[in-house]
């Protein structure tokens, strides 16, 4: 696993070097011109709302995994992707470009999945109404290391709804994906909800999550607590615990990374 601690090395210096020397887009008169970003992560919830039209945003971090059913240990690195094409409208790629994992004593390291979509705003929120969407990710490469205790779809369709209430943020998701394991295919559901609530340039966020493990005809629920920090509107650093309640579930994951967008439109 030495591979694992030189690449948690590698995304803990970029985030330092993000911090320090992001670009600064604030107008000479003090208002702030700068867009900002909207992270999904660290929480498995996604914000029904959208990044700015036109503006490229990466979502890269780690995550490092123990004690689940299928390995003792795992180490991966994690890209989403994310471009605002229309005010309704985002296109998603995310992957796992290099999973490293202990199954059974045996180290490997494995190229993880690949998955594509789209994000759509159903109903815009405005006030004490919430924002509405809906997504859809397929598979476009399903790499071979093995998976946390959600597993991995072939498709996944999700409905997300985001809003705040009394200084209080929230992110509900209800997902439905399709699940295969050699013919076998069969449907996982899933509800996340993730309450946060800002502190100056700091987020607290507490989460619940719950999905069925239809292939081996069970559940895994889990909570996760998170900590983001936002140097500027468009860079925010993150760091999450999330904890796995039952025997089917990853017992402990530990996720660390960062959301930056890219200052200048790309038309």
């Amino acid at each position: 696993m030495g591979l694992a601690r030189d690449a948690g090395r590698t995304i803990i210096y970029i985030l330092l070097s993000l911090g320090a020397y992001a670009p600064n887009c604030a107008a000479q008169s003090g208002a702030s011109l700068e867009p900002e970003a909207n992270p999904a992560r660290p929480t498995v919830s996604a914000p029904a709302t959208l990044t700015p039209v036109g503006y490229l945003q990466f979502e890269t971090g780690g995550m490092a995994a123990q004690d689940s059913p299928e390995f003792s240990g795992r180490v991966s690195l994690q890209q989403v992707t994310k471009l605002t094409v229309h005010p309704r409208l985002q296109l998603i790629l995310q992957s796992e470009p290099v999973v490293w994992s202990k199954t059974s004593g045996q180290d490997a390291s494995q190229i993880g999945g690949v998955s594509a979509g789209a994000q759509a705003v159903i109903l815009h929120g405005e006030n004490a109404r919430p924002t509405l969407s809906a997504s859809y990710l397929r598979s476009v490469y399903s790499g071979p290391a093995p998976d946390i205790d959600i597993g991995s779809a072939n498709q996944s369709a999700m409905i997300l709804v985001s809003g705040d209430v009394h200084g209080f943020h929230f992110d509900a998701n209800g997902i439905a994906n399709e699940q295969q394991e050699v013919a076998v295919r069969r449907a996982q559901w899933g509800q996340t909800l993730s309450v946060s609530h800002p502190l100056k340039k700091f987020t607290i966020a507490g989460e619940i999550w719950h999905f069925s493990q239809p292939l081996q005809r069970s559940n895994t629920i889990g909570n996760l607590w998170a900590v983001s920090y936002s140097p500027r509107g468009n860079l925010v650093l993150d760091a999450a615990f999330n904890h796995g309640f039952n025997a089917t579930s990853t017992r402990t994951v530990v996720l660390f990374g960062f959301t930056y967008l890219l200052p200048h439109r790309l038309w």
